[in-house]
């Protein structure tokens, strides 16, 4: 799939330049393709071939993605490892790959612990972004095996993890026939083309099943060597981008920035954000910054990065207080912890089903049963739905409380709290206690730190939208909320 895409991509667009460093040079689709057939020589001069897996402990820069589509050519699977996590957390998810090579960036050695794989290589960078491969690139790229056919839609390509916000890391493998898939769906996208930001990490769901669309619509995407607001203002409004895109984390942070009102914007066609909810407030206020749409996207690393969306033309009740409805090509249902489908307005765990969902976690078949149930994905996710089609997020089933025999959901609750005029941010937890099980600690990121609100502003200001039991019945204030490489709020952290 990825040797065909950039193959396609590098006779379509040629000399346009595929990814822009943030020193400033560039790399075309026609370079990446050489780059990405010298690193598939390179993996087969060490003994690499169908099959192998490689480990990535890399920046995401142009060497990334070059050894990421050589190990595609020669059939190899690539799981990138995100250079934010600890060298514990690294260290974790090597030793669930089992990788035959991992290929390490000098400035990220310290990572990894000596015989982490049976071979451990540093990349030695080229003298420029066109000597993308490093030392992993061979010019004898013309006398290696064959390729391995495209259209095995179930060979291997690449192996992602999940943040781990609520426990390890997991290997979510994907074949050929999800990547496909991915590119379908977001085939659809107005703002495919032209130029973007890399916004997360490539060890992400959201560029590793997406590499081929971004090669299949010829965008020139832009590295960032540590992601700001700022910087990513900045490119938004000098390449004239269509979508505003990241986490949305990063899309507050990019409307709270002294740039986002002094740029011009007018031609952002849409704010697309995903990686966790959006609140209300976040929503308006982008909407007003930036003179565009907003569309919250849900999905999960298991689910390939696509699922369901809010719709750019939707109303205030679909566009701030739900996740919309299924995308293109994609299924969802609403069950019980039996399996059986509830009714509209009951809450229950969600369940997608798409052609883009994963194959299953890599080398792990009993947990791989547990989350894929005839084709369905069970994403641990609680919600509803109602008689229009719209689904509402209501936490996470790990994270449901209850208190005094009542179910509360701590989403729910922190709705509330974050739209008080002086909360930033808000997580509610489920403490243990010896009368009624369990109840709410509020952690709240004030305002203003010198006059924070108290327990009981907070409690009456959220009593008119909950009931009492929901009510946080502690309070703890803190400078900001802990998160993990992925830019999620890190609850275990918290707790």
């Amino acid at each position: 799939m990825l040797a065909e895409a950039i193959s396609r991509a590098a006779g379509e667009f040629g000399s346009r330049a595929a990814f822009v460093t943030p020193s400033g040079g560039s790399l075309s689709f026609e370079q990446l393709e050489l780059a990405g057939r010298e690193a598939a020589a390179g993996l087969r001069e060490r003994g690499l071939g169908e099959g192998s897996v490689v480990g990535l402990v890399l920046p995401s820069d142009v060497d990334y993605v070059a050894v990421y589509l050589g190990a595609a050519r020669i059939g190899a699977v690539t799981a990138g490892v995100n250079p934010l996590l600890t060298r514990a957390e690294v260290a974790v998810c090597l030793d669930a790959l089992d990788a035959d090579l991992v290929v390490v960036d000098p400035r990220l050695a310290h990572l990894v612990e000596p015989g982490a794989a049976p071979r451990t290589e540093i990349l030695e960078p080229g003298p420029d972004a066109t000597s993308a491969g490093g030392s992993i690139r061979s010019p004898s790229w013309g006398s290696q095996q064959p390729v391995p056919a495209d259209d095995d839609g179930e060979r291997p390509v690449c192996i992602c993890f999940t943040s781990g916000s609520t426990g390890s890391p997991k290997a979510v493998w994907f074949a050929n026939r999800q990547l496909r898939a991915v590119a379908a769906i977001d085939a659809g996208s107005a703002w495919g083309g032209g130029h973007g930001i890399s916004s997360t990490h490539f060890a992400h769901v959201g560029f590793m099943t997406k590499l081929p669309w971004m090669l299949a619509c010829g965008r020139t995407t832009h590295l960032l060597e540590r992601w700001s607001a700022g910087a990513a203002l900045e490119l938004v409004a000098r390449h004239r981008m269509a979508a505003v895109n990241g986490v949305a984390p990063q899309i507050a942070l990019m409307v709270r920035h002294e740039l986002s009102r002094e740029l011009d914007f007018s031609a952002v066609r849409a704010v697309v954000a995903g990686g966790g909810p959006s609140s209300p407030e976040l929503v308006r206020a982008a909407r007003e910054r930036f003179g565009a749409p907003y569309s919250i996207r849900y999905s999960s690393t298991e689910s390939g990065g696509v699922g369901l969306a809010t719709a750019l033309d939707a109303e205030d009740d679909e566009a701030c207080h739900s996740v919309g409805r299924p995308r293109e090509g994609v299924e969802a249902e609403i069950r019980d912890a039996d399996g059986v489908r509830l009714d509209a307005g009951e809450i229950g765990e969600l369940w997608l089903r798409s052609p883009a969902v994963m194959s299953g976690y890599w080398r792990d078949p009993d947990g791989s049963a547990e989350a894929l149930v005839d084709g369905w994905l069970r994403t641990g996710d609680l919600a509803t739905v109602d008689g229009q089609g719209l689904y509402r997020l209501a936490g996470r089933t790990a994270e449901m409380y209850i208190r005094g025999g009542y179910n509360v959901y701590p989403i729910e609750v922190e709705a509330v709290l974050q739209a008080h005029p002086e909360v930033v941010e808000a997580v509610v937890v489920g403490l243990p206690d010896p009368v009624m099980g369990e109840t709410g600690l509020a952690v709240v990121v004030p305002r203003d730190r010198a006059n924070p609100p108290t327990l009981e502003d907070l409690r009456s200001f959220c009593s008119a939208s909950l009931a009492r039991y929901k009510l946080p019945e502690a309070l703890e204030l803190v400078d900001a909320l802990p998160r993990n490489p992925s830019g999620k709020i890190d609850r275990r952290r918290l707790v």
